[in-house]
């Protein structure tokens, strides 16, 4: 039999088929994303528990004149198959590829990026409040929103607002009771309670003003299609509640959905992770902050651990696992997060709040209002730092450097190794009159025996890695690593000196003056923005001592960074290996 998804490549295609052929086309879609995620990689059971839903959406509105936006967006592989991207989906993620979020530039069928969580609401509620100022009363707006996005409190104060308006929008709540992790907190239990008729009387969304309908299944597309054509005809903001499956379709991804939200490569017909080759490697930096967490947390009983919804990402499952009552998920709540840390603070206690650096730019008040200007020693533990790889722009962390130098009372640290980072970890649980935000990368580190006995570390304080006579090489966190290794490569090694900082803020003045007086040349090097990161921070001091030896400054240039590997991005930042090797080479030929 033919396969009908062949014949598809826009919404208009999709329209012809009966409406008894949607749940064949259902099960080619989800084929067709199993088919090329087992291979290419990406966010697996997201989007498999959409299909039905997308189908549905796409069946019955006029996109992209109807306007549609998919929160997070983890769960839009569907619709871009759906939206003219089938041919190129194998390119999902990839350099030069499309991107795995929905992203504006890319399809008219995108309407908003969205990369983080929870901003669908005041999105599409932007959308259909210009739509009424316009006068295009018949224009439909969809959010699809899961149910761990919308309890964060953008989301709430979306829905908030949306319920005094009178504006043409329909939310569509997809409940499957997980985000990346389980999902947590209060409004969870009130869902579950929903789904199993034993809620209290008055409904949560009725109460906020929205038009509630459901739950309803949501892999069931006939119904689907009913009911989306029943509300496009009902006026006022609308919420739809559908019940579904995170990776429906893959038995592995039904019943390990953790895992299954990006499994990397697997076999496409049994559903099993291709196993790699079994050889030691050095762990996550993610792990070694985990592990460590728990060892200094069994020694120091004020220590606790937070994290708005990362507790697999971040490592700090091994803290809940072991120690529930002292390691806290808070759902997708940033700004929550750093508050609650920062009481925390105030009664004694230790608060290691772990949030991807990327993440951490939507609670930036916190951090200034609640934390620094307080001087409450919360210890951000900034995981994602740098260029992170395939999941793109939205996601590379590399701005931390450059918004966090700015705040008074902040220390700012980056670890070379897994060492530094334990090190860190137990100088600042020993308390610290100030808070102090610790970045690492994504990925790996480089030391296999790496479990080290604890060294206190002074505040402020820099390693000279190796001296040298004419180019001093200034480095701050892992991508020292590859000036160690291309240093080894270059003509005249004993010329290269090579320094690695550790703080950003404050920074080692007396190791930095040592190095203005004895080289010809100075270079830094960070896996950050370069506009007001660490390099700039050299160079004011620089000035400010009225030094005037030459600085170069590497770093992440003045425009956000595509997807494609970590070496990949790294190249196309100008940070990569080569890149740095040529330059050092070519200005130690200078100095001959």
């Amino acid at each position: 039999m033919e396969r009908l998804l062949t014949h598809i490549d826009y919404p208009e295609d999709l329209k012809k088929i009966p409406l008894d052929e949607l749940p064949r086309l259902a099960q080619e879609l989800r084929e067709f994303i199993i088919d090329i995620v087992s291979t290419k990689e990406g966010h697996l059971g997201a989007s498999l528990g959409v299909v039905e839903l997308t189908i549905a959406l796409h069946y019955v509105f006029n996109t992209p004149d109807d306007q549609l936006i998919w929160d997070v967006g983890h769960q839009a592989y569907g619709h871009k198959i759906l939206t003219g991207r089938k041919e190129i989906f194998e390119t999902n993620r990839q350099l030069g590829g499309i991107s795995g979020f929905p992203k504006r530039s890319e399809s008219k069928y995108d309407d908003f990026g969205t990369g983080h969580s929870s901003t669908a609401i005041s999105a599409i509620l932007g959308m259909a409040m210009a739509s009424k100022l316009k006068g295009a009363f018949s224009r439909q707006h969809i959010a699809v929103v899961g149910d761990a996005s919308i309890a964060s409190g953008m989301a709430f104060e979306g829905l908030n607002h949306l319920g005094v308006t009178k504006v043409n929008a329909l939310i569509v709540l997809n409940d499957n009771a997980i985000g990346i992790d389980p999902s947590v907190g209060a409004l969870k239990k009130y869902l579950t309670n929903v789904k199993a008729g034993t809620a209290k009387d008055e409904n949560i969304f009725e109460c906020l003003n929205l038009n509630y309908t459901g739950p309803i299944d949501g892999h069931d597309v006939k119904a689907l299609v009913a009911e989306l054509e029943r509300l496009k005809k009902v006026e006022g903001p609308r919420l739809l509640h559908i019940i579904t499956t995170k990776g429906k379709g893959l038995k592995q991804a039904e019943e390990d959905q953790v895992v299954y939200h990006a499994p990397g490569k697997f076999d496409k017909a049994t559903g099993e992770r291709l196993k790699k080759p079994v050889q030691v490697e050095p762990p996550k930096y993610q792990d070694v902050f985990g592990h460590t967490i728990v060892e200094l947390a069994k020694k120091n009983e004020k220590i606790v651990g937070i994290t708005p919804a990362m507790p697999s990402g971040s490592s700090l499952k091994f803290m809940m696992d072991q120690m529930p009552d002292r390691a806290f998920d808070v759902g997708i709540a940033e700004q929550h997060a750093v508050t609650l840390a920062a009481g925390m603070a105030t009664q004694g206690l230790v608060p290691f709040c772990n949030i991807y650096s990327t993440f951490l730019q939507r609670a930036y008040d916190q951090v200034i209002h609640d934390v620094a200007l307080q001087k409450l020693p919360v210890i951000f533990c900034l995981d994602r730092a740098g260029l992170v790889g395939q999941d793109g722009p939205t996601h590379h962390g590399v701005f931390d450097m450059a918004f966090l130098r700015c705040i008074p009372n902040l220390i700012i640290f980056a670890p070379m190794n897994e060492m530094e980072l334990r090190n860190i970890m137990y100088t600042a649980q020993l308390g610290l009159d100030n808070p102090i935000a610790i970045r690492y990368p994504r990925g790996r580190g480089v030391t296999i025996d790496w479990k080290n006995e604890f060294d206190l570390i002074k505040m402020g304080t820099g390693r000279c890695l190796k001296k040298g006579s004419k180019i001093a090489v200034l480095s701050i966190g892992h991508i020292g690593n590859t000036v160690l290794e291309l240093i080894k490569k270059l003509d005249r090694p004993e010329a290269v000196g090579h320094y690695d900082m550790r703080f950003v803020k404050p920074l080692d003045h007396t190791i930095l003056r040592t190095i203005f007086v004895e080289y010809e040349h100075i270079i830094t090097i960070e896996d950050g923005a370069k506009i007001g990161g660490f390099g700039t921070a050299v160079l004011e001091f620089a000035n400010a001592e009225g030094l005037s030896k030459p600085v170069k400054i590497f770093g992440v240039p003045d425009h956000f960074v595509e997807q494609g590997t970590i070496p990949e991005t790294h190249q196309l930042a100008g940070i990569d290996f080569d890149a740095l090797h040529s330059h050092i080479q070519s200005t130690l030929d200078q100095c001959e």
